[in-house]
């Protein structure tokens, strides 16, 4: 399960050498870095991005924990420096999605100051010295979250509990007449309408889900084929765990489009 981590910087010069920091890491393999992003916090405590976020499946995670860091720490997404419109997205949904917890949030907006800047990013590390060592060289503080993205066991269960709705109504309705059966009707259309958004939710994310998936064991083999005997070892075991956690996520998703297309069916 990946991380995200928020390196708090005492300038926006020793955020960048972070950055270089983070991909030389990456290069030796003690992490596998997914999406990045360096923010400032000016001195009327706004936020901004200084370094576009990969808008590709890598960079889809960073993307919504900054534009919910944003909206929720200070500054409106629109003003985010050098970023083309859908660069950033998300609000405090999206970042619950990603199972990102207020403590979480707290902390950066307390150690983020004014006059200060941050590397985030979407990680897998086997263990945290090695990071905090090297940030703490270039005056960095790391502030870590598990990305826990349970929008999976959250659509699995809405989508259950949609189902019986919907069959529950069905057999009331068939069993009412009068006022009753037309309130019922306006209340089947509704049910109707919350399962069928259930479903596209369903679809989409299991769209996006293996779209990020393939992006992220393409990049642990990429960094796999690069690495010595030693740190392939390692990066193995961070990819099997990887497929793991993405086959039980898979089954979710998939459980959840299937019970939502059977009620609509029905």
């Amino acid at each position: 399960m990946s991380k995200f981590v928020v390196i708090i910087f005492p300038s926006e010069t020793a955020a960048y050498e972070g950055t270089r920091a983070l991909n030389q890491l990456h290069a030796e393999g003690t992490v596998t870095l997914y999406g990045t992003t360096v923010l400032v916090r000016d001195a009327n405590g706004n936020l901004a991005t200084r370094q576009a976020v990969d808008q590709g499946p890598l960079g889809f995670a960073v993307g919504t924990l900054m534009g919910g860091l944003i909206g929720l720490i200070g500054g409106p997404v629109g003003g985010a420096i050098g970023m083309g419109a859908g660069a950033i997205s998300g609000g405090l949904g999206d970042i619950v999605d990603l199972g990102i917890r207020s403590d979480f949030i707290e902390a950066v907006s307390t150690k983020l100051l004014p006059g200060k800047a941050a590397v985030a990013a979407e990680i897998e590390e086997d263990w945290i010295t090695p990071l905090d060592n090297r940030m703490a060289a270039l005056g960095g503080e790391v502030i870590r979250q598990w990305r826990s993205d349970f929008e999976a066991e959250q659509l699995d269960a809405l989508a259950k509990e949609r189902k019986a709705e919907l069959a529950e109504l069905k057999m009331e309705f068939g069993r009412a007449s009068g006022d009753a059966k037309e309130n019922l009707s306006k209340r089947l259309d509704e049910t109707r309408a919350k399962v069928e958004a259930t479903f596209n939710r369903a679809e989409a994310k299991q769209r996006q889900f293996e779209q990020e998936a393939d992006a992220k064991l393409a990049e642990l083999k990429r960094q796999i084929d690069q690495a010595n005997a030693e740190t392939k070892a390692r990066i193995e075991k961070r990819l099997t765990a990887m497929k793991a956690d993405f086959d039980r996520r898979r089954e979710l998703l998939k459980e959840a489009w299937s019970l939502t297309r059977d009620a609509l069916a029905a």
